[in-house]
């Protein structure tokens, strides 16, 4: 019963790696019943050339709110980045993963 356990826990573990790639490809939203933390303040470096700066935000990972840090993200011709957000709609609030969108 406890080989079974870890290896249903591993083969979750497997899918939600493999399907984080996947997530960076279109808009994701989840619904969250927890207000997010107070944003944290964020020393944006210097522009780069050919990339976008993703900002620091909190994301859900299905328990709590966790900290994930500011990067560059290489630009896509063509497209435009939307930043990830958390939006309040009535009692609930929604993450929405950072997502290009065409021009």
């Amino acid at each position: 019963m406890r080989i079974r356990s870890v290896v249903a826990g591993v083969a979750l573990s497997l899918g939600l790696v493999a399907g984080a790639g996947v997530a960076q490809a279109g808009r994701v939203e989840v619904e969250i019943g927890v207000a997010p933390p107070p944003a944290r303040v964020e020393v944006v470096p210097a522009p780069r050339p050919g990339y976008i700066y993703e900002r620091g935000h909190y994301t859900w990972d299905g328990r709590a709110y966790a900290w994930t840090e500011g990067r560059f993200i290489e630009e896509r011709q063509g497209h435009v980045y939307v930043q990830p957000s958390i939006e309040p709609r009535g009692e609930r609030y929604y993450f929405r993963s950072g997502h290009w969108d065409d021009d």
